[in-house]
């Protein structure tokens, strides 16, 4: 039988290599005002990422009042047990198990702890970068904004991954992209949901071509 690492003790060895690394990592920021206008404001929001653009994003915690999302898989336990060392509330849950609790975990923080959400939309498992329903019904639900943002490193390792998950080497520079954040004003019908995904599809393609 396999051994595997407890997950436990695998977060906080990830912790304690994660640190350092983002520590060294020079970011860049593009369009940023919109965002602090928001956090000035108290006002929660609907962050929308890649998934294999998270290992960067997941450092702005210290920047902004962030929880996320992990799957209740055995990865999903690995993965919440280094967030929540980061210092995150993460809600269990994912498209395939546990969504609504997730959901709903999400916005009764959003409403009592004013936290915006950090939802990586085409995950866990893809099509890579297509986005899926979470991030949209969350904002409309919450009637929160969802700011669009990626992470654009000079140099980094890509990985063979359904994602081609994307690590930044060490000192490198990478642009964080922020896309106007916008609210979603009309009912999700089903119609509604396909435009609305091809809508954040076409943002978040423009924000890695600036």
């Amino acid at each position: 039988m396999a051994w595997r690492v407890p997950p436990r003790l695998a977060a906080a060895l990830i912790y304690a290599l994660y640190r350092p690394w983002c520590a060294s990592l020079r970011l860049v920021h593009v369009n940023r005002e919109p965002v602090d206008a928001m956090l000035h404001a108290g006002t929660p929001f609907v962050i929308a990422l890649w998934h294999n653009e998270c290992f960067t994003l997941i450092a702005l915690r210290e920047r902004f009042r962030v929880m996320t999302v992990a799957s209740q898989s055995r990865d999903g336990a690995y993965i919440a047990g280094v967030l929540e060392h980061l210092g995150f509330v993460v809600a269990r849950g994912s498209s395939s198990r546990g969504g609504a609790g997730a959901l709903l975990s999400c916005i009764r923080h959003m409403r009592e702890d004013r936290l915006s959400p950090a939802i990586t939309l085409d995950g866990p498992r893809g099509p890579r970068h297509q986005a899926k329903d979470g991030a949209i019904f969350l904002a409309c639900q919450a009637k929160a904004p969802i700011l669009p943002v990626r992470a654009l490193p000079e140099r980094c390792i890509r990985f063979k991954s359904w994602d081609r998950f994307e690590l930044p080497l060490p000192f490198s520079r990478i642009r964080v992209v922020y896309g106007d954040p916008y609210t979603i004003e009309r009912e999700l019908d089903a119609e509604a949901l396909v435009q609305e995904r091809d809508k954040l599809n076409s943002i978040m393609r423009s924000l890695g071509q600036e």
